[in-house]
C-alpha cells in the first residue's frame, strides 16, 4: 500500500510517522497512460437533477462533470490556476462591464450537433443567471451575451463586475448545456437534466435507480487521445462502510469524497494494492462552522459568542473528530485560498476559564444546577463529522454552563428548520469555499437573504459595515483593491462573530493501485477524468 499525492496543506499530522517510511509511487503521465477498461466508482447518493448548470453542487458534479463541461477547470499549474475547457481564453474589460471568451473550435455535442457560442449565451442567460444556485450571485448583473461569431461570446454587465470573480467562478458556475435541446422547453423538467447530453469525454448511457450510473467513452471527444477509459460505472453504495469492503474485494476501484470513513483509513492503508490520497480537493474546501441565531437574546450578545468560541478546542476537533485530516480555521476564508487569506485576524484560543468569565460579565451567572441558560443545537446530518462535532459542542458548552439541547434530523427536516423556519439557536454546517469569497462565503453573513436559501445567513445577523464591504467588493474591478476588501471582511467576521469558523477540510480518495492519474487537479473528483486510466 502507498499513500500518494499528499495535500500541500498540513492535513495529515497524525500520519507523519507512516509517511516518513512510505515510498511515493510515480504516476503515469497522461499521454503515456494505457487506454481502455472500465472504472467502477462508489457513489453514496443519487441526485434527482444531474444538470450542473442548474445545480452546482459536488454531488451533481461528481457524475455530471464527466459529461457536461465548463468553460474552464481548476488546475494546480496554469495561469490564474485555471485550465481551458470549452473556452480557450477569457479577458475582462478595464471598466468591468464585459468579459470576452474565445471558444474551442471543432467541438460536438454527444448527439452530433456542433457546439457554438449560442450554447454559451443560452446557458448563461437562461440557466446560470436565473436558475443556478451559485450563478445567480456571480451573474447577478449579466444583461446580455453578444455572439459575433460561433467561437466568441462577450458577456456584458449592467454594473462593474470583477473579472477576478468571474475567472475564479468558472469551474463551478459555467457548465454549458445544448441550446437545441433546452430552448422552448420547461428547463426545470427537461429530460436532459437526467439523461445528460454534453461535450465531455464520456456519454451518459444508463441509469438504474439504486444500482448504478453508466458512462461510456465519447469517441469524438475534442481532445484527441482522450478519454483513456472505455467506461465509468458509478455504483450506488449509500453505506460508507460498504465502500471500503468493496475496494478490498476489488468490486470497485475508487472511492472519493471520503466514502471510506476516516476511522477505517488506518486499517485499509495496510491492504496491499490500495492507496490513500488526500490531494485533489483544494479547490473545494469544506468548512465546519457554528451558525448562530442572533434573534436569541443571549446569542445577540458578543460576549456570549466570544465565550462559545473560547469553549471550542479546535485542536481536539481536528485530531479526534477528523483524525488529523483537517486544519483549524482562523476565519471565513481558508488557508488554502492564498489569494485572499489573511492570518492576522482576532483569535479565540481554547480557554474555558476565559469563556466562563465572559459569560459572567455578560450577566449570565450559573444557577444552582450549574447552568446559565439553554440553547437548541442542530448539527447538520450530511457527514459523520458534523454529527460528531454536534455531540462534542454540546459537551463543550456544558463545561461553561450552557445547556445545549441536541436536535438531530434528516437533511430535509434540518434544512427546513434552520434555513426556513429559523427553529434553532446554534447549528453546525459544512459550507464549501469555492475559490472566491463572493461565490459561497459572503452569503453566510450578509443580511437580507430571503428565508429558505440554504447555507446562507438565516440567523438574522445584520451589520451595515460588513454589508457595505461585501457590496463594495462585488463592484470593485481592481483585483488588489477587491482582495484588500475581503481581508477587511475576514477581520470583521472574526471580530464580531456572526458565526464561528472551527475547522476546514478536504476529502480523502481511496483507490486501487491500478487507477492512474488520480487527484491531479484541485477539483479532481468533480472534474472530467479524461486522462484517468487503468493499469492492466
Amino acid at each position: 500500500m502507498t499513500i500518494a499525492n499528499l495535500s500541500r496543506r498540513t492535513l495529515l499530522q497524525a500520519g507523519a510517522a507512516l509517511l516518513a517510511s512510505t515510498a511515493l509511487p510515480t504516476l503515469a503521465r497522461a499521454q503515456d497512460a494505457p487506454a481502455g477498461g472500465r472504472l467502477i466508482v462508489a457513489a453514496d447518493s443519487e441526485p434527482k437533477n444531474l444538470n450542473p448548470a442548474i445545480v452546482a453542487s459536488n454531488g451533481v458534479f461528481f457524475i455530471a462533470s464527466k459529461v457536461v463541461e465548463p468553460l474552464a477547470e481548476a488546475a494546480f499549474e496554469g495561469k490564474d490556476g485555471l485550465s481551458p475547457r470549452l473556452a480557450t481564453s477569457w479577458e475582462g474589460s478595464a471598466d468591468g462591464k464585459s468579459v470576452t471568451f474565445k471558444l474551442r473550435e471543432g467541438v460536438k455535442w454527444h448527439d452530433g450537433k456542433p457546439f457554438t457560442s449560442a450554447d454559451v449565451a443560452y446557458s448563461a442567460l437562461n440557466i446560470w443567471k436565473p436558475l443556478q444556485n451559485l450563478g445567480r450571485l456571480v451573474f447577478a448583473n449579466l444583461e446580455a451575451v453578444v455572439t459575433p461569431d460561433a467561437t466568441t461570446a462577450v458577456f456584458r454587465f449592467s454594473k462593474p463586475t470583477p473579472f477576478q470573480l468571474i475567472r475564479n467562478a468558472l469551474p463551478v458556475v459555467s457548465s454549458v448545456v445544448p441550446k437545441h435541446l433546452y430552448e422552448g422547453t420547461d428547463i426545470a423538467t427537461n429530460p436532459a437534466n437526467v439523461k445528460l447530453v454534453g461535450t465531455g469525454p464520456f456519454k451518459f448511457t444508463e441509469y438504474k435507480p439504486g444500482e448504478y450510473y453508466r458512462l461510456t467513452k465519447n469517441a469524438d471527444y475534442w481532445n484527441k487521445g482522450e478519454p483513456k477509459l472505455d467506461e465509468v460505472i458509478f455504483r450506488v453504495l449509500p453505506d460508507r462502510a460498504g465502500a471500503g469492503a468493496a475496494l478490498e474485494a476489488e468490486e470497485i476501484q475508487l472511492a472519493a469524497f471520503s466514502a471510506v470513513p476516516l476511522t477505517d483509513l488506518a486499517r485499509i492503508s495496510k491492504v496491499p494494492g490500495i492507496k490513500v490520497i488526500s490531494k485533489g480537493y483544494e479547490g473545494m474546501t469544506y468548512q465546519l462552522v457554528v451558525e448562530i441565531n442572533h434573534r436569541s437574546k443571549e446569542l445577540a450578545d458578543l460576549k456570549v459568542r466570544q465565550a462559545i468560541a473560547h469553549a471550542i478546542d479546535k485542536k481536539f476537533v481536528v485530531d479526534t473528530i477528523f483524525l488529523g485530516y483537517a486544519a483549524a480555521s482562523t476565519g471565513p476564508v481558508p488557508k488554502n485560498a492564498p489569494e485572499f487569506y489573511d492570518s492576522g485576524v482576532p483569535a479565540y484560543d481554547f480557554d474555558v476559564a476565559k469563556a466562563n468569565a465572559l459569560l459572567d460579565e455578560a450577566g449570565y451567572p450559573k444557577g444552582a444546577d450549574g447552568n446559565r441558560f439553554s440553547l437548541k443545537l442542530r448539527p447538520a446530518p450530511y457527514f459523520n463529522e458534523t454529527k460528531q462535532f454536534g455531540a462534542y459542542l454540546r459537551q463543550a458548552l456544558a463545561a461553561i454552563g450552557i445547556d445545549a439541547q441536541l436536535v438531530n434530523a434528516d437533511s430535509a427536516a434540518h434544512q427546513k428548520a434552520v434555513y426556513t423556519d429559523h427553529d434553532f439557536d446554534l447549528a453546525v454546517a459544512p459550507p464549501v469555499f469555492r475559490g472566491d469569497p463572493a461565490i459561497s462565503t459572503t452569503i453566510l453573513v450578509k443580511s437580507g437573504t430571503p428565508a429558505g436559501v440554504p447555507f446562507s445567513n438565516q440567523g438574522g445577523y445584520a451589520n451595515k459595515e460588513l454589508d457595505d464591504i461585501i457590496s463594495k467588493a462585488a463592484e470593485t474591478v481592481d483585483a488588489k483593491a477587491r482582495t484588500d476588501l475581503y481581508k477587511q471582511f475576514q477581520k470583521l467576521v472574526a471580530t464580531d462573530l456572526p458565526l464561528i469558523n472551527v475547522a476546514e477540510w478536504g476529502f480523502i480518495t481511496v483507490a486501487r493501485d491500478s487507477v492512474l492519474n488520480v487527484s491531479n487537479n484541485p477539483r479532481w473528483a468533480v472534474s472530467n477524468w479524461a486522462d484517468t486510466a487503468l493499469q492492466s
